[in-house]
């Protein structure tokens, strides 16, 4: 192994690694696009109601709609604090 090899071979995995962060970050865009467009104001109102009775983070709330086949699955997720 020569000293340019050493090099290039880093250049190769830092590519692959890149490669797949976008792919995620491309997935997760996708499937935000395909949620209606009721579910942000959904989520703004199931926070709004947690709040009334835990202090909680804007980011502790995550909701998500999947479709299976004829009926739709909404999943819910709150990180509530310690």
């Amino acid at each position: 192994m020569s000293f340019f090899d050493y090099f290039t071979r880093n250049k190769q995995d830092t590519a692959s690694i890149a490669k797949e962060r976008l792919q995620i970050i491309v997935a997760h865009e996708r499937s935000k696009r395909a949620q209606p467009e009721y579910l942000a104001d959904l989520q703004k109102d199931i926070m709004e109601v947690v709040r009334k009775y835990v202090d909680i983070d804007t980011n502790s709330i995550e909701v998500q709609l999947e479709n299976n086949g004829d009926c739709a699955v909404l999943e819910l997720n709150v990180t509530l604090p310690d």
